[in-house]
């Protein structure tokens, strides 16, 4: 079965009816105000650490790191070796892709989009924030667009494997309060999506996938003539 297949196996055992589905996670959130933390019970702003498993998984795959890196290294002169030998258009389509980066980077940096929400603790986005690991303290989240809104599932703590096995829906987001939107409008292919509020507040998630079917799926609605 294909990734995405197993994604809608699970949505459909959540009874929930999602028009796209991604593995998302986000940023280290920032430490707020002692006076905002107090408010909301000075809730928990950290995942869980990995359970036993996870960490013997870890230790057991330390020794492969120095061979992995070696590999990276590797491919990372295989692919400087190509562009000094490619054509002048394998070259030009490498220099517009870099262009490309730096309009990217530029963008995000004006924009604020380097952090993982708007900074304003009172706004929708913050307050969703403070209550992110409260709902689970897993570290990902299944991120589904349903025609009622947003929803997000995740096993209620953190696993190692089988976060598919465990998995329950742990926050809806009516419409009527919030949407996912792309930023670059598709202009960029990144894993960037924003959670965006009806009060103009933001939160920004990463996807598992690049240009996911959530990407897709925001372009596809938010195209002229929707």
């Amino acid at each position: 079965m294909t990734r995405r297949g197993k994604q809608r196996v699970v949505t459909d055992r959540l009874g929930v009816h999602a028009e796209a589905s991604e593995w998302c996670w986000i940023d280290k959130i920032p430490q707020p105000p002692a006076e905002v933390l107090e408010a909301a019970g000075s809730p928990r702003l950290r995942p869980a650490r990995l359970p036993p498993l996870g960490l013997i998984g870890a230790v057991l795959g330390a020794p492969f790191v120095p061979l992995i890196m070696l590999l990276s290294f590797l491919s990372d002169m295989e692919e400087a070796a190509k562009r000094a030998l490619g054509t002048n258009e394998e070259k030009a389509q490498w220099r517009a892709k870099k262009e490309d980066e730096k309009r990217r980077d530029a963008t995000i940096a004006q924009q604020g989009l380097d952090k993982v929400f708007d900074g304003n603790w009172h706004g929708a986005a913050g307050q969703f924030l403070l209550r992110w690991y409260t709902h689970s303290t897993h570290h990902q989240r299944l991120l589904l667009a349903t025609p009622e809104g947003i929803v997000l599932a995740a096993p209620p703590k953190r696993v190692s494997v089988g976060r598919e096995k465990h998995m329950q829906v742990v926050a809806r987001i009516p419409a009527e309060e919030a949407s996912l939107f792309d930023p670059f409008f598709g202009e960029f292919e990144t894993r960037m999506l924003l959670i965006r509020f009806r009060d103009g507040s933001w939160l920004r998630v990463e996807t598992e996938e690049l240009r996911s079917e959530l990407h897709m799926h925001v372009l596809r609605q938010s195209a002229p003539g929707d």
